[in-house]
């Protein structure tokens, strides 16, 4: 089949540009007067609506390792890879309801700040720097290579650094009008990406119906997905044994069934969503309600995504066993560009500006926090503590375009080796690095009194050296065979641990070490904040959109168990 775009595509993907810019400019406009207020660049003025909240969230989040690598995880593994999205709607309630209120009280309006209030200067310059470097080099590399790759497959091949240059300039557009102008523009993002991405899904269920026999019927495709690939509709992958074949022991490492839920993949929701710098950014921008209402919406958006971004791996998965798509390009990350092979003219332009609008989305989420991060957290407080507004909101346009050139430049030939890891992989794994700690570092900062300073630092440090240590050197620690983790061979003859398993043996043994220094200091540290019961208080319809997110999980791991 032809990849190349035709002029309908274009002319699509064209207006939805056309679109996007114009409204971002006007929301620009209606702002201008508060352009040099730094409050107003940075947090959108505190009066955002908890619609775009939620949207702005949901944008964010979903990028090209959404859409191409968890599409790709979703040829390998199956629907396992969609406990990442159900167990973040679980994550966002807790956020929402127990870490929002102790961030709003406390006036916290970047992460770095929390721990500066919470613990010290230290602490706070330590992870600004850590979090601009895992922005720049993890985050904005990932999803502009990933984004660049994909958009350039449906485009012919020939014009990889062009869409990339592209994507960058379309990011940079959006974020320079501050924080407000990214979250607006994010609802426009969200509603394309998601019915791009709905429009994806459908056409390959109906295409896999097509193909075997039962007529082009999307719930018919499903059936048929059910049917030929039944090891990918198991929400646990099993344990491998001695006899076990690579293949399995990829997937067990890869997702490490019962312990995942007991381990990595709580680790990595709750630090994405609780302790993370989109998250503040968008809750500041709203009351205590209209924040919790957000983020509450964020996560019955959440319970979609698997039917977007992983569905249509599983339908490659079976087309490609049947014979049905030629040899995937860039392997499993291949497959969701290869079920956009099967959309007609017009519908591939629009999955195009869906995919675009998830990497532009992404791109401006990611440079705006990188922008806030260095300009109120490094710059101001260590470079030009005099710096005015006007000064504070230049200097953050500086930090998103150094930011946007460096990701560029690092992309321009893969350096990072992004595409042979695996977009998805990649963040989940590096990202993983320092989650234990930063993690620990925060739930107990919030909800312990007793914890001091020089218990985060150590905690910070050791949760990385403890996660490098799991992860890399295994066999040393542990032999060929673990106590209670069994590694198991990787393929060339060394032993590995489930990246999974290794946050949380690092989770914990991090928190016993930062509990343990803890004791040594008051039984009430000074800084620690003040936490009361009315803070954790919920209405009435909180409660119910609560119930309803709970219960559709529920009936999801019941159904696929």
């Amino acid at each position: 089949m032809n990849q190349n775009l035709a002029f309908a595509d274009y002319a699509v993907f064209i207006i939805y540009f056309i679109v996007v810019s114009a409204y971002g400019y006007t929301v620009y406009r209606k702002r201008k007067q508060d352009e040099q207020d730094a409050k107003a660049y940075f947090l959108a003025e505190g009066n955002l609506t908890w619609w775009a909240i939620g949207a702005s969230l949901i944008a964010s989040n979903i990028s090209a390792e959404q859409f191409i690598g968890m599409s790709g995880e979703g040829f390998f593994l199956g629907i396992a890879v969609a406990a990442y999205e159900w167990i973040a709607a679980i994550s966002l309630i807790v956020v929402a309801v127990w870490f929002i209120p102790v961030y709003l009280k406390n006036k916290i309006y970047t992460m770095p700040q929390f721990l500066k209030t919470r613990y010290n200067d230290s602490t706070a310059l330590i992870m600004a720097v850590f979090w601009l470097f895992l922005y720049v080099f993890v985050n904005l590399t990932s999803i502009l290579y990933l984004g660049a790759v994909a958009i350039n497959g449906m485009a012919g091949g020939e014009y990889l650094h062009i869409i990339m240059i592209g994507l960058a300039l379309f990011a940079l557009f959006i974020s320079l009008g501050g924080m407000k102008v990214v979250a607006y523009t994010d609802v426009i993002q969200v509603a394309v990406l998601i019915i791009g991405g709905l429009v994806t899904s459908y056409i390959a269920l109906t295409t896999v119906g097509q193909y075997f026999g039962v007529g082009q019927n999307a719930i018919a495709g499903f059936k048929v997905l059910m049917r030929e690939a039944p090891e990918h509709f198991k929400m646990i992958i099993p344990r491998p044994t001695a006899t076990s074949s690579q293949l399995d022991i990829n997937k067990y490492l890869t997702f490490p069934g019962l312990m995942s839920y007991l381990a990595g993949i709580w680790i990595i929701n709750l630090n994405y969503w609780g302790c993370n710098q989109y998250i503040t950014q968008r809750a500041l921008g709203a009351d205590l309600q209209t924040a919790r209402t957000g983020i509450l919406f964020a996560g019955m958006l959440k319970l979609l995504m698997p039917l977007i971004v992983m569905l249509p791996g599983i339908a490659a998965y079976v087309l490609y066993q049947n014979g049905h798509l030629p040899q995937l390009v860039g392997g499993k990350d291949g497959a969701y560009s290869a079920v956009l092979t099967f959309l007609p003219t017009g519908l591939k332009g629009l999955s195009v500006a869906a995919l675009t609008a998830a990497i532009v989305a992404s791109l401006a989420g990611k440079v705006n926090s990188i922008s806030t991060i260095y300009t109120l957290d490094i710059h101001k407080k260590y470079i030009q503590k005099e710096a005015g507004e006007k000064q504070q909101v230049n200097i953050g346009r500086i930090a998103v375009f150094g930011a946007m050139l460096l990701a560029v430049l690092f992309t321009w030939n893969d350096i990072l080796g992004i595409g042979g890891v695996g977009g998805f992989t990649y963040i989940q794994k590096y990202t993983g690095f320092i989650s234990p700690g930063v993690f620990a570092m925060f739930v107990l900062g919030m909800f312990w009194k007793r914890t001091t300073g020089a218990a985060a630092v150590v905690g910070v440090i050791l949760g990385f050296v403890l996660s490098v240590l799991f992860n890399e050197y295994a066999p040393a620690l542990f032999g060929n065979e673990t106590l209670l983790y069994t590694a198991y061979p990787n393929g060339k003859g060394a032993f590995e641990i489930p990246f999974h398993i290794c946050m949380g043996l690092s989770f914990v043994f991090t928190t016993l070490v930062m509990v343990l220094i803890s004791f040594a200091g008051p039984k009430v540290n000074p800084k620690a904040f003040e936490i009361d019961a009315e803070m954790f208080k919920v209405k009435p319809q909180t409660t119910v959109l609560i119930v309803i997110t709970l219960l559709i999980i529920a009936a999801l791991y019941i159904k696929f168990w």
